[in-house]
């Protein structure tokens, strides 16, 4: 055991970091010791509500880093700076910014003056309608792309239409979703937005294949299970994507991955996307800021700039539980884009645990400190 005062970090046993459960102790907090060197355990438990607290401190930072965004650091705050860094805001918001509008408008123009007719005329022509379908919804993603002058970088051979797989990617944004399109038209499962968003999906996303749900509607679930399940089983129908992780992380962490797209009897194709935020943070705070103010922000930066990796498909193993591929699906793409596992569900992003049942888990987790502590 450590000296008077002091408790050891490693009990904590959290992967995340680290953290030192003495930087949490009030400078007042100590554990008293008996002659022969024994600890007395009603002196840990004197201390107890302290462990709470702390451990409750520990948990509460290392879930809510996955989804801050970190600002860079200010560099233009001096004489000779400053007035480049005025010239860059004058570039960007009255030059390139105008110039990425014009962009996105005439790419909407050609779209949808392509897209409706071949929508409704098309209707007695399936096969060839999805395959214009298809190629327009890359086109205006790509259209999207170049507006944020994306600099994007794929890597591993390109996605192909075959029954019985379906590809997961770690998400950071619901630009995620045109960075992939652009390149192959996935059919994804996404949660239900609001706004002209909405509007989007029920309308053009529908026609490759793209599966919505809402995360209130308890009911969604049976649903989108079956539809998956049917989806992945189609031999003409666009490769499946899913972002398991259900939320969208700050692209330094990676929270647990829903085991659903795991248990489908088909093959995994992981995806791994890394952004360099050397001009902008991708990272989309869907609590904090409206997709329409993300997306202005984007077109506001120098660039976007990030890689795709296409990865090898993955497999069942014999014995193995979904929830272990899930996890082992997830080690590959954390490691490809070196990013790091945290033991969190990112649906508490939405649904915070009540205070009740986060007391207990502090409580729990403070007792399993004291044993180990008495042990020693």
């Amino acid at each position: 055991m450590s000296s008077p005062g002091k408790l050891n970090s490693s009990s904590s046993e959290l992967d995340l970091d680290r953290p030192n459960l003495e930087d949490y102790l009030p400078s007042g907090a100590s554990i008293q010791q008996e002659p022969h060197g024994k600890l007395r355990l009603r002196d840990l438990l004197d201390i107890s509500p302290t462990l709470t607290e702390a451990a409750g401190a520990i948990i509460d930072d290392s879930f809510t880093r996955c989804f801050k965004s970190n600002p860079p650091e200010p560099w233009n705050w001096n004489v000779y700076l400053f007035p480049l860094w005025c010239f860059g805001v004058v570039v960007r918001y009255f030059i390139l910014f105008p110039a990425r509008v014009l962009v996105l408008t005439i790419g909407w123009i050609i779209f949808l003056s392509s897209f409706i007719p071949v929508h409704f005329l098309l209707k007695g022509h399936d096969k060839l309608r999805k395959n214009l379908e298809r190629c327009l919804v890359e086109l205006i993603c790509s259209f999207f792309v170049a507006s944020w002058t994306g600099v994007v970088k794929y890597h591993g051979p390109r996605p192909s239409m075959r029954p019985k797989q379906v590809f997961v990617a770690n998400h950071t944004s619901m630009i995620d979703f045109i960075i992939l399109e652009q390149m192959t038209a996935f059919a994804v499962i996404m949660q239900k937005h609001p706004g002209w968003v909405g509007l989007l999906q029920s309308t053009i996303l529908e026609s490759v294949g793209c599966i919505w749900f809402n995360r209130s509607e308890a009911k969604d679930r049976e649903i989108v299970t079956k539809k998956l399940r049917d989806h992945v089983l189609g031999v003409d129908n666009n490769p499946l994507l899913i972002f398991p992780e259900g939320t969208c992380v700050n692209n330094h962490y990676t929270v647990m991955f829903k085991k659903g797209a795991f248990e489908l009897g088909c093959s995994v194709c992981p995806v791994a996307i890394k952004y360099n935020k050397i001009f902008v943070d991708a990272f989309w705070n869907s609590k904090k800021q409206s997709f329409t103010m993300h997306l202005l922000q984007l077109m506001t930066s120098w660039a976007v700039v990030c890689d795709v990796w296409y990865l090898e498909p993955q497999n069942i193993r014999p014995g193995e539980s979904p929830i272990e591929f899930a996890e082992r699906v997830r080690d590959i793409i954390s490691t490809r884009a070196g990013l790091k596992k945290v033991p969190w569900d990112g649906y508490l992003k939405y649904s915070r645990p009540s205070p009740k049942h986060r007391e207990r888990k502090q409580q729990s987790f403070a007792e399993s400190m004291l044993r180990r502590l008495e042990e020693k």
